[in-house]
């Protein structure tokens, strides 16, 4: 992954306070990840940079779509997503990002590279389960949601006749068993 320019903050440069940034997400900058599972992305991120004497706080919110196929029918569909995250920077004697909330930065540095963690906070926001919005209402025609009503009832069928094929019999030994 490369640096790109539109997401490092030269936070030395700036004023103390807050400062707000906003990046137009799409494919393109999930190539830069090698993450191909996206078709398509639309995603507004917009980030609250407060300055202080000692730390700099972080606050990033997107809001979007990205293109993704359904887990059920296969077909590609925009999926809304929306999150947020905080993050707190302090300076220390080595960088270290162990902590999800927490970066330190070595003393001498003097900008931020934000794109991993607008990445991070993306991929995160979409949903493990992706079911197309016309499933959970009803309006979505598809060729496989057909073919699945379809075998749904052949299989309705087949179990009404099956159980019109018992044999008496079988209800007597079953009456003993719940006789005891």
């Amino acid at each position: 992954m490369s640096k790109i320019k539109e997401f490092l903050i030269p936070f030395a440069g700036l004023k103390l306070g807050k400062h707000n940034f906003e990046y137009q997400i799409n494919n393109k900058f999930f190539e830069s990840f090698d993450f191909n599972e996206f078709q398509d992305a639309d995603v507004k991120v917009s980030l609250v940079f407060d300055k202080k004497s000692s730390m700099l706080e972080l606050s990033f919110k997107h809001k979007g779509t990205v293109n993704v196929p359904c887990d059920l029918t296969g077909e590609d569909f925009d999926l809304p997503i929306k999150g947020k995250m905080n993050l707190i920077v302090r300076f220390g004697d080595e960088f270290n990002n162990d902590n999800e909330e927490l970066l330190i930065l070595p003393h001498g540095e003097f900008e931020l590279d934000v794109m991993q963690y607008i990445y991070e906070m993306i991929v995160l926001s979409v949903p493990q389960k992706r079911i197309h919005t016309g499933i959970k209402d009803g309006t979505l025609q598809s060729d496989v949601l057909d073919k699945l009503a379809e075998l749904t009832v052949k299989e309705q069928k087949e179990e009404s006749t099956n159980e019109e094929d018992i044999d008496p019999r079988w209800d007597k030994l079953k009456k003993l068993l719940t006789d005891k």
